[in-house]
């Protein structure tokens, strides 16, 4: 499990390039919408909920993710992209 603000997840999520949630979803095998709603989407009729706990605070609250799985995969394609721009 992590714990990370929920302002500094979707600061990731936004920084991510184009096409970034597409790719996360074919490497997990999962939809679209399911990376989405990880990132704090809730479009759970095209998406499935990924184990994402809310606890109201400063920041925008703390999320708990009970995988970090497209988290770390995020934050590789950032790495990535950012190496490729410098």
């Amino acid at each position: 499990m992590i714990r990370i603000s929920f302002n500094e997840l979707r600061q990731i999520k936004d920084s991510l390039p184009d096409g970034s949630i597409h790719k996360i979803a074919t490497a997990l095998g999962i939809t679209d919408e399911t990376v989405r709603n990880y990132f704090g989407g809730q479009n759970y009729r095209f998406g499935s909920s990924v184990g994402v706990h809310l606890e109201e605070g400063p920041n925008g609250g703390t999320i708990e993710l009970d995988d970090p799985a497209i988290l770390n995969m995020a934050i590789d394609i950032l790495k990535e992209y950012h190496s490729d721009v410098e």
